[in-house]
């Protein structure tokens, strides 16, 4: 019972943890992991179901995959090294750009990336393998950060423990209300993709029915009755499904006779500003992943003055920004395998949507006469110096 007159006495062990950590777990227990719109549903309906969807996520997945790696120090620039080999083929069935390519969709679609290093104990991986974000959960610890990533199929789980070189690479988008897992593009973009989804749908069905009024026919027989004998409501319903129903019936006149009277009780699509809607849709989505929508074939885009402007934008503001946080972070967490300062980043030099830019960056920087031959590879990203002096 006299414990407490003791607190004071014992010695404290001083130990380096985030003030914040204790709040970040508390404010997330209990949390789901995932927004009502999960991943797999909208991967189903984002991506798989959606070509607006497909097309962007596509695009840059493999523009950014297509890039290519350079790998540096502080002092030059290898031609080989162990994890340029690893990266140029990371396991047996995928090269680099199909893993990166399925490293850059998962973080599109779930704003989550998983990579798995595989043997190479000691030393650099043998294998590298892109693990699905659906299926990945992570396990924080007390003070908030993660203790160990758990991988699930079915009912059989397994656990990843973080240790001081972890063998789960974690690559995620912002997100400002989860302190775990990432904000995809596609979230962003549900509403937009509900509201495309369902045009189709309509477009679909009127297509399908294109020549069943929207409305009723109604009928009044000269002596005033309104009902049909049961002979005449058959041959009426036979008449319309073989005359008027279907894409080839499409916009065929409809000939009422005998005290029959048509009622429209729908708007037409020009009413609706249909196809506005769709285009409106489309291009939201567009908006979310950060391409420009000349570049999807949509219409009535007067942003760019021209297709090549377009495709300097999209490299510039959403390809290369991508590419340059992915293959930061990949380096980093290889370099721990390997034990070297090194630094894996795309080879703008190398990308010709931005060969005008980087021809005058060169010409601009080479004139500058009061900069040293280091500060002017410096400032072209290049070693401080050269790999054969």
């Amino acid at each position: 019972m006299f414990d407490f007159l003791r607190r004071g006495t014992d010695e404290v062990v001083e130990t380096k943890a985030s003030a914040s950590g204790r709040v970040v777990a508390v404010q997330g227990a209990g949390r789901a992991a995932w927004s009502p719109r999960d991943t797999v549903s909208l991967t189903r309906t984002g991506f798989a179901g959606n070509p607006v969807g497909f097309r962007c996520v596509k695009l840059i997945a493999e523009a950014a995959a297509a890039l290519p790696l350079v790998l540096q120090d502080a002092e030059r620039r290898f031609d080989s090294h162990p994890v340029l080999s690893l990266v140029a083929r990371p396991n047996g069935a995928q090269g680099r750009a199909e893993l990166m390519e399925a490293l850059y969709a998962q973080l599109l679609l779930s704003g989550d990336g998983y990579l798995e290093a595989v043997g190479g104990e000691g030393g650099v991986p043998l294998e590298l393998h892109v693990l699905r974000s659906d299926r990945m959960s992570v396990v924080p610890g007390a003070d908030g950060w993660p203790v160990a990533y758990e991988y699930a199929v079915g009912a059989r789980r397994h656990r990843f423990d973080v240790g001081a070189v972890p063998v789960i690479c974690h690559i995620r988008n912002f997100h400002p209300q989860d302190d775990h897992y990432g904000f995809s593009p596609m979230q962003a973009a549900a509403t937009a993709l509900d509201v495309h989804n369902a045009a189709s749908r309509w477009s679909k069905a009127l297509l399908d029915n294109a020549a069943r009024p929207s409305g009723a026919i109604i009928y009044k027989s000269a002596d005033g009755q309104g009902s049909l004998s049961t002979d005449q409501y058959e041959r009426l319903v036979s008449e319309m499904e073989s005359h008027h129903q279907g894409a080839r019936n499409a916009g065929r006149p409809m000939l009422l006779e005998g005290g029959l009277d048509w009622k429209p009780m729908g708007f037409s699509p020009s009413d609706m500003e249909f196809q506005k809607t769709k285009e409106a849709a489309a291009r939201e989505i567009a908006l979310a992943f950060g391409v420009p929508p000349m570049l999807l074939g949509i219409q009535g885009d007067a942003t760019y003055a021209n297709y090549q402007e377009a495709n300097r934008a999209f490299y510039r503001l959403t390809v290369l920004p991508l590419a340059a946080r992915v293959t930061a972070t990949l380096g980093h967490w290889l370099a721990g395998f390997s034990g070297d300062a090194v630094e894996l980043r795309p080879d703008l030099d190398q990308v010709p949507a931005l060969a005008a830019e980087r021809d005058a960056q060169w010409a601009r920087v080479a004139g500058a006469s009061f900069l040293t031959d280091a500060e002017k590879r410096s400032l072209l990203g290049l070693p401080a110096v050269a790999a054969d002096e």
